[in-house]
């Protein structure tokens, strides 16, 4: 799926790289696209006022190869650099290359293949976890379950919900550029790399049409590079204003049983995502957060927006103590991680009964559900 590309054609497909001080990592994450089977394409690199030498080596690869383009911008978040490459993207479809991370090099031959096969709004693969030291490993990722490989479905109208609550991943799928343009999806322009991810995902699978997934692993996604805790105010409230912006989605472009089917799985998806966002949390942010949190969950239960259905044992009692006992809830997120942690976790939260009631779930296979942050069991 090669050919020659002239800057006067319509690429087929855009790829979005966002950059902010990422010279470590940069050479590698470029000369992937570099190397790609399938060449039809255009990279983008935004780069988000970094001030070590990313936008140099960009301009390397921009001198050598007319695909390659630099936009440069005073820094103002993740959000804003995605949406910038969004407005200059012309291609059929939209990929996104985070500029720690690098493509396999078919990446864009399959996912391109099986968008068009499929005539699909978004083609969705697997991934590597990565690591470079002490020595080079790759894990595979699944967030593209067995059943789903090669189906092509509507996931808001689809029995199986899983691929919600599966990790975002945006960078690991492509998207017809006209399905986000019509659909309104862009990136919330909250400071730093924030949980945009999460809001971009739930839309795409919120509207998409035609979804379709391959189990090949594109992309290897880098953890030397993973973030261990948010320390910064500005941020530790980012995730729910991601979510408010979710809502807004789904009120302005659905109504009937599918605005309240969707608003079901946010609800699902935004605990997951707040006790995860409560785990990474400086120990001093945790009560305001804990606070603001609560009460926001039982206004959301008040209100009928929760469906119970969808939560496991564990993560109603989460959910119970969080809005009517705080102090409890607490005390269950200090035990450790792991299932023993899981075990003390219940054992806080409901003592035997929860803890049976918990394991007699997931003996009957209905633990599957992962987190859509990590990918860790509930």
């Amino acid at each position: 799926m090669s050919g020659a590309v002239s800057l006067d054609a319509t690429p087929a497909v855009s790829v979005i790289v966002p950059i902010y001080n990422a010279a470590r990592f940069l050479e590698k994450c470029l000369s992937s696209l570099v190397a790609q089977t399938f060449d039809d394409f255009e990279a983008i690199c935004v780069d988000d006022g970094s001030a070590d030498a990313s936008a140099n080596i960009v301009r390397g690869f921009v001198d050598r190869d007319e695909r390659f383009s630099l936009v440069s911008k005073e820094n103002s978040g993740y959000g804003a650099s995605m949406n910038m490459g969004l407005d200059r993207a012309r291609g059929r479809y939209v990929a996104i290359l985070e500029s720690d991370d690098f493509f396999d090099p078919q990446a864009l031959e399959l996912l391109v293949f099986a968008a068009e096969a499929a005539d699909a709004d978004v083609a969705k693969g697997n991934f590597w976890l990565y690591w470079s030291s002490p020595s080079e490993r790759r894990v595979p990722f699944s967030v593209v379950d067995a059943p789903l490989v090669g189906r092509t479905i509507c996931p808001r109208r689809d029995d199986d919900m899983a691929i919600f609550f599966r990790k975002p991943s945006i960078w690991s799928g492509v998207y017809r550029r006209s399905f986000l343009e019509e659909n309104g999806i862009r990136f919330l322009e909250t400071p730093g790399a924030s949980y945009q991810d999460a809001g971009f995902n739930f839309k795409v699978w919120a509207a998409a049409e035609r979804a379709t997934f391959i189990a090949d692993c594109v992309l290897c996604y880098r953890q030397d590079n993973e973030a261990s805790s948010v320390k910064s105010s500005a941020k530790a409230f980012c995730v729910c204003d991601e979510y408010q912006s979710m809502a807004e989605f789904v009120d302005e472009h659905f109504s009937g049983a599918e605005a309240t089917h969707l608003t079901g799985i946010l609800e699902r998806m935004k605990l997951d995502s707040y006790l995860w966002n409560y785990d990474r949390l400086d120990e001093s942010l945790r009560p305001q957060f804990v606070e603001r949190i609560s009460c926001e969950m039982a206004d959301d239960v008040a209100k009928g927006r929760v469906d119970r259905t969808l939560f496991e044992p564990g993560a109603a009692a989460d959910l119970d103590a969080l809005i009517a006992d705080p102090k409890r809830f607490v005390r269950s997120r200090k035990a450790q991680t792991g299932p023993a942690g899981s075990v003390a976790r219940y054992l806080v939260l409901g003592g035997m009964p929860l803890l049976t009631k918990a394991l007699q779930f997931k003996a009957r296979g209905h633990s599957a559900r992962r987190t859509n942050q990590e990918g860790a069991a509930l």
